[in-house]
């Protein structure tokens, strides 16, 4: 029943929370409804005797606090708590290489298709139109198949989704693998802060994109609609615990930097009534608004109706009360619950009036880039081109492994990976290097004989598009390919496939970018369009040989002249298939 914790502090002045809890002195478990209450009282008890209470509070446990607050019958305990009279150090990860080369993998597969996801909109959309509710949190779960170790699935999503509000729980019954990067509450000696988190944009390929989503994001009268509905919500929520005109919102639109997403939150805080309990918090807030929608009833009714399987864990509460009291729950999104080899993660997104199914989709996809980091392990790449004892475009190559490294937070040190580039062969053949970094910071290289570049090379265009045109497993080169293999030729004659995103803009071939000649001039789509930045393609763009600009399939038409580009082969004309 190990059970792992790392909680930042939400004011920003102290330390992380980073701890370890084994062997609990005894364990609180609610099964029914009526026990919930009973079993926070309990907690509340014991860390006021100085003990520690680690645990999670299931979505459906919502009717132990408000009868009228519908819910599917639940599929686990509704409440769990361990209790502990100390913390244990953070487990010491440098000196563990048990999952060094592991198989821990999740293949996921999703239970909605786009065909139940429009119709579900479709009906949020006409109950909002009738002014039955003003938003509704819809979500679906994800199902997998796990294998391997739960604490190495648990290490790469805390890797992929760090500083928020993680937990590791062993319960026995289940693990939870929380990475949560939303507050649910955090209470302490009569100061309540809530933090909800409702508006979502993708990362963009840069800080200077980011900014610009960021910005975007924050403009949008969506997101901003959606967020201020979930704040007056809370606002309503606390006031049932609060003193007297303490509610207050410090923060409203503030933008969080994720690693795959950009997130808006806004603080709710208040001074809590004296004499008020864990119970009392629970009772006014649980579950979070930002995860049912409002009016919160009317909200929880149309989820019963639309999703057919109970929440679990997920958008319920994971958290730690302290002794003496000090109480931090996060919100459970971004979690994934592990029975043997079932393994399911909720994914959602909260639906205002203005929202549209197929931005609502491609937030969901969005979302799930958490996932995709942690369910198999990668190494990033760089492929070059070795020859006569030379590594060509060499220091080109080491800057985008470091802002690979940086992105993904694998170890990197420079002076490592150079001697074991000094350790290759150097004789007069050229030679292709294959350079790995793995996500503890070790390098290695491969070396592949090279034969001479065939010309012109011919190429084929994908026969649908590219849905992972904007995933930071194409932004950055990794060994996580399965989405350009998909597009491989299966033709020997076919050197490679040309990609389009699912704006109908080109985008790169699975293995090095693409050159168009229109108009007499030689152009590469911009990476806002979803692809690479292509070492080769930088270094003919900064001769001025190329320049960016959106070449649509619908363009292919005008194109005079095609070039296949990559550092490895250099400039290949090409030709393509009609």
């Amino acid at each position: 029943m190990q059970v792992l914790l790392d909680f930042c502090d939400p004011h920003g002045q102290q330390a992380a929370l980073r701890c370890a809890f084994d062997a609990p002195l005894q364990t609180l478990v609610a099964h029914t409804p009526h026990q919930v209450k009973p079993l926070l009282d309990a907690v509340d008890a014991l860390s006021q005797q100085g003990l520690w209470c680690v645990g999670y509070v299931r979505y459906e446990a919502a009717p132990a606090f408000d009868a009228a607050l519908k819910v599917h019958a639940s599929d686990g305990p509704l409440a769990w708590f361990g209790v502990y009279a100390q913390t244990l150090p953070w487990p010491d990860e440098a000196a563990n290489d048990a999952d060094k080369n592991d198989a821990t993998r999740v293949l996921w597969q999703g239970s909605l298709d786009r065909a139940n996801f429009d119709a579900a909109m479709n009906n949020i959309h006409q109950a909002i139109a009738a002014g039955d509710l003003y938003q509704v949190n819809y979500t679906a779960p994800l199902y997998g198949e796990f294998s391997g170790a739960a604490h190495t699935l648990f290490k790469r999503l805390h890797r992929a989704q760090p500083q928020g509000y993680a937990a590791y729980i062993d319960s026995g019954f289940e693990q939870v693998l929380s990475v949560s990067p939303e507050l649910f509450f955090d209470w302490q000696d009569g100061q309540l802060l809530t933090r909800p988190m409702k508006g979502t944009a993708p990362r963009g390929d840069s800080v200077e994109h980011d900014k610009t989503l960021a910005a975007a994001l924050v403009a949008s009268p969506k997101e901003r609609a959606e967020n201020v509905m979930i704040v007056d919500l809370l606002r309503n929520d606390v006031s049932r615990v609060a003193q007297p005109h303490s509610v207050k919102v410090p923060h409203l639109f503030t933008v969080q930097t994720l690693p795959t997403v950009l997130q808006m939150v806004s603080d709710v805080t208040a001074v809590t009534r004296p004499g008020t309990s864990l119970c009392d918090v629970f009772s006014a807030l649980f579950p979070c608004g930002s995860v049912t929608g409002a009016p919160k009833v009317q909200a929880m009714r149309m989820i019963q109706d639309l999703e057919p399987a109970p929440r679990g864990i997920y958008c319920g509460a994971i958290g730690v009360v302290r002794p003496g009291g000090h109480a931090t729950f996060n919100v459970a999104i971004r979690s994934v619950t592990l029975q043997g080899a079932k393994a399911t993660c909720g994914i959602g997104s909260g639906i205002t009036f203005d929202a549209t199914a197929e931005a609502e989709w491609q937030e969901w996809r969005v979302k799930r880039g958490f996932l995709e980091r942690a369910s198999e392990p990668f190494q990033l790449l760089e492929t070059l081109r070795l020859e006569a004892g030379v590594f060509h475009h060499l220091e080109a190559h080491l800057t985008r492994l470091k802002r690979a490294a940086s992105h993904f937070a694998y170890p990197f040190d420079e002076s490592d990976i150079r001697q074991v580039l000094r350790n290759l062969m150097t004789d007069e053949s050229a030679w292709r290097v294959r350079l790995l970094l793995d996500d503890q910071g070790y390098p290695r290289a491969q070396t592949f004989a090279l034969p001479p570049s065939p010309a012109p090379v011919t190429l084929q265009l994908a026969d649908r598009p590219f849905d992972h045109a904007h995933s930071e497993f194409t932004r950055f080169k990794t060994t996580h390919r399965a989405h350009y293999e998909a597009f491989a030729p299966t033709d020997p004659a076919v050197f490679d496939t040309l990609l389009y995103n699912d704006a109908g803009e080109l985008t790169e071939c699975t293995r090095g970018n693409i050159a168009l000649r229109i108009d007499g001039r030689w152009v590469t789509p911009p990476l806002r369009c979803g692809l690479l930045d292509g070492i080769g393609r930088e270094l003919y763009l900064k001769e001025g040989r190329l320049h960016e600009a959106v070449v649509r399939v619908d363009d292919l038409p005008r194109v005079q002249a095609l070039a296949f580009i990559n550092s490895l082969r250099g400039w290949l004309d090409a030709r393509l298939l009609r």
